[in-house]
């Protein structure tokens, strides 16, 4: 082979690797979700469902507001912890579900100095094990919260016993 035939092969190795590094960085590495099953969908199978540990989290202002739940007790209860600089530091922790029954699933929302927690509550009634979802408000940047609503119920008040 000539030297020349040799430069000119060369001098497109950079070119196919700038058109490779593109198409590897715009497009996205296909992700495949698992297939959502019965038993996923089924809220009254509590047993069934799995739990990703989650965090989530909201923010409102310089307030940072942080729902998970934790078993370190024996039991999944939902907790909470308010930051009012930015996530710098963090107030106390505060058992939000604070029950006997499996606490799951936590979601948050902020509006202004109001947040929203609400979770699962996985009840054992005998053999029958349902899924209740639970609602609790703070109007005070998540400094104090008021009862925990059963929202499966018609009641107007707390009916969980959860405070």
């Amino acid at each position: 082979m000539t030297e020349y035939k040799c430069m000119k092969r060369l001098a497109i190795l950079p070119v196919m690797a700038v058109v490779l590094l593109g198409v590897m960085t715009v497009v996205p590495p296909v992700k495949t979700l698992p297939l959502a099953s019965a038993a996923d969908t089924n809220l009254e199978n509590a047993h069934d469902v799995k739990h990703e540990a989650k965090a989530p989290i909201a923010t409102s202002g310089n307030n940072v507001y942080i729902a998970w739940w934790s078993n370190k007790t024996g039991n999944d209860e939902i907790m909470f912890r308010a930051s009012t600089d930015n996530g710098k530091t963090f107030g106390d922790k505060i058992n939000l579900s604070n029950s006997t029954d499996r606490s799951v699933d936590a979601e948050i929302a902020a509006q202004g100095s109001s947040v929203y927690v609400t979770w699962w509550e996985e009840v054992q009634k005998g053999s029958e094990e349902t899924r209740q979802p639970v609602f609790r408000a703070s109007t005070d940047n998540g400094k104090t919260f008021g009862d925990a609503f059963v929202l499966t119920t018609n009641n107007t008040g707390a009916d969980t016993g959860n405070k």
